[in-house]
Parts: C-alpha cells; sequence; structure tokens
C-alpha cells in the first residue's frame, strides 16, 4: 500500500498546559495550528476540546463549535472528533458534543484500563493552574471506563444512527478481541480502522516486538477487513510511526501524543510533526493520501453529511 494516512492529534486531554507553551488551547489556537497541520499533509485531524480559560479538558458542546465550524469551512481534512475525552468524564458528557456535530468518524477506546498519568507530574516545577497538578497525580486511582456496554452505546448512538466511521483504540491485546467480538454482534462493519496505541501507562508497552505481535493478531482476527495507524505516547513516538509506516500501516501524530520534534527538545507546532513524519514516510517511498484518498479508504460518509 503506497498512499499512507497521516492523522495529527491537535490537543487530547492528557498533556497540561504548564508542559509546553505551544499546546493549543483556545479554539483560535485550536483551529491554526489544526489548519497548518492539515496543510502540512494531515489528511484526518483527531480533536478534542478544552476550556480556553483554563486549558482543562472539556466535553462542553460550545467549546466544541467554537472550533469545529470553523475547521470545515477552512479545510477539507476529516475532522475526528473522540469520544473517549478524558477518563474524568461520564460517557454522557464524552457523547454529548460529537452527537451534536455527526462527524464523518470518532475515536472509541475497546477497554476499561487504568490509564495513569502521575509520573508526568514529577517533571514539572511551574504550574499554570491549580487543576494540573491534582490531575496528574490523582491518575494513580484512575480507571479509564469503556465497559462492553459503553461500546455497544457508542457503536449504536455514533454509528448506526449518525453514520459515523471509527478510529478504533486498542491499547492492548485484549482490545483487538473485544472488536472481534463486535464485528461478530453485527455492530462494526468492515473496513475497520485500527489505531494500535503505545506508551501508555496501563496499555501495552512501547517495544517494537508487540507492534509486530498487535499486527500479527490484528492479522488473525480481521484479515483483509482492516487497516492499522500507530501512535506512541511521548519519545516513542517517531520511531513507532516510522515503524508502522514500514510495515504498511498509518500514522498518528501530534501534541496530543508527545510534545517533543526531537530528543529533550519541544515541537513548536502540531504541523512540525506532521511534517516530519511527511518526510520520513516520503523516504520509505509512500505517498500521503488526501482527504478525499482517506475517505474512500475507510469509507466515511462525507463532510457533507455531518450537522457541524
Amino acid at each position: 500500500m503506497s498512499k499512507i494516512i497521516i492523522t495529527c492529534a491537535v490537543t487530547g486531554s492528557i498533556h497540561t498546559p504548564s508542559m509546553s507553551p505551544h499546546l493549543p488551547v483556545t479554539s483560535d489556537e485550536i483551529v491554526e495550528q489544526a489548519l497548518a497541520a492539515a496543510e502540512a499533509g494531515a489528511s484526518i485531524l483527531h480533536l478534542h476540546a478544552r476550556d480556553p480559560e483554563t486549558g482543562r479538558p472539556s466535553a462542553e458542546e460550545a467549546h466544541f463549535m467554537a472550533f469545529l465550524p470553523r475547521l470545515k469551512q477552512a479545510t477539507d481534512a476529516v475532522l475526528n472528533i473522540s469520544t473517549g475525552g478524558s477518563a474524568v468524564m461520564t460517557l454522557d458528557q464524552r457523547l454529548a458534543a460529537p452527537k451534536r456535530a455527526e462527524p464523518e468518524m470518532c475515536s472509541l477506546n475497546m477497554g476499561t484500563m487504568n490509564f495513569a498519568l502521575y509520573p508526568a507530574a514529577d517533571r514539572i516545577t511551574e504550574w499554570r493552574h491549580d487543576w494540573e497538578e491534582p490531575f496528574l497525580r490523582n491518575s494513580d486511582d484512575l480507571v479509564f471506563k469503556n465497559t462492553p456496554r459503553d461500546i455497544a452505546r457508542i457503536l449504536t448512538e455514533m454509528g448506526e444512527e449518525r453514520g459515523a466511521r471509527f478510529e478504533f483504540e486498542c491499547y492492548d491485546v485484549g482490545h483487538l478481541y473485544m472488536l472481534r467480538h463486535f464485528m461478530d454482534r453485527g455492530l462494526v462493519r468492515a473496513p475497520v480502522f485500527i489505531q494500535f496505541v503505545f506508551g501508555v501507562l496501563g496499555g501495552i508497552g512501547a517495544d517494537p516486538e508487540n507492534l509486530t505481535h498487535m499486527k500479527l493478531i490484528a492479522d488473525k482476527l480481521f484479515g483483509a477487513d482492516y487497516a492499522f495507524s500507530v501512535l506512541a505516547a511521548g519519545r516513542h513516538q517517531m520511531p513507532f510511526v516510522t515503524m508502522s509506516a514500514a510495515m504498511g500501516g498509518h500514522v498518528r501524530v501530534g501534541l496530543e501524543d508527545s510534545l517533543t520534534i526531537a530528543r529533550g527538545q519541544l515541537a513548536r507546532s502540531n504541523a512540525e510533526q506532521v511534517a516530519k513524519i511527511r518526510r520520513i514516510v516520503e523516504d520509505l517511498g509512500r505517498e500521503p493520501a488526501t482527504p478525499a484518498e482517506a475517505r474512500a479508504m475507510l469509507d466515511l460518509k462525507g463532510a457533507d453529511r455531518t450537522a457541524v
């Protein structure tokens, strides 16, 4: 497969403003960085919202709608809205904005898991906001709830009722079997787009042999009915997505997943990461897919059928 989908995860809900001055927080910052990432070669924009005053992850519809219509007007990139939100949000909160926007694509976490962020707190000496340190340190007792009932609800309300397709986020091998279970139940149809996630404390580790094993199991479970992409947290980002590209997979970068562009060097923008992985994949002989090509590959309904 020569065409490669580059996804850019623009801001996420893991990193806090004290970690990097370049993390987009306001709607203007999210729009500016998302558009630059699309211009640099990202065909999918994976989107979360934040409170513009505090930078805290937000599920508020108003915060999403402050940037979604502007992005739709300014780019033809696929707008992929998170249904994961943040592990401290309820499922109703996580689904409010996606149900309102009826996007072409959503992310969907395929299992309940520990989601531990607390080691990051020890690397910060000055905090910009009062919420940040407790948010990180209290994650030593945090369970990210994504039960089979939750997954079935998202597949029904976003997929069957609103026509969205999914970025199935699989943080461990068991999540692949859960996805196969929902295919067997008829709630998921091919082609399936699986995002292998590595390096989150609570999920599978960022070891190269884990990537080859995840692909081996996915091949066994889904055959020709799936495509895979890879994201990896922190310093593992570029090595792992490069490995994915070399294996015929797709790639995801962005400040949600890593704040750096090189060892010890903060990325100045999402576009800087997109430009770097684009150079790498082109050197490997692969060509970034356009948004139209990504839509065709993933069987998306089209931006004209969204409610943004």
